[in-house]
């Protein structure tokens, strides 16, 4: 069955970065675009940006500027670059393909706060 697992979250202060990786298993991961998501306490989740089969990104307005998307076919794995992290950045992170329509892993939980 499909399945996605996050890594690479943790606790960092402001203006810090994080690296997150989700390795997908299940699925011909060449062939479909990716996102990453997150969902903040008491908030829904949201998109923060996707990447298409060829590479070509985009970013939520929130993100843009810091937040970097990428992936490696050959490792069926999507990566997030996070930058100049801010505490509203704070949630847990989830990976899926560009439409969310596969189940949900268990994410990463990324807190920024000093």
């Amino acid at each position: 069955q499909v399945q996605f697992v996050e890594s690479g979250g943790g606790l960092v202060q402001p203006g810090g970065s994080l690296r997150l990786s989700c390795v997908a298993s299940g699925i011909i991961f060449r062939t479909w675009g990716m996102g990453w998501y997150r969902q903040a306490p008491g908030k829904q989740r949201e998109l923060v940006a996707r990447v298409t089969t060829t590479g070509a990104t985009n970013y939520a307005d929130a993100v843009k500027g810091r937040f970097t998307i990428s992936r490696d076919n050959a490792k069926n794995t999507v990566y997030l670059q996070m930058n100049s992290l801010q505490p509203a950045d704070t949630a847990v992170y989830y990976c899926n393909e560009a439409y969310a329509n596969f189940p949900w892993g268990q994410g990463t939980q990324v807190t920024v706060s000093s």
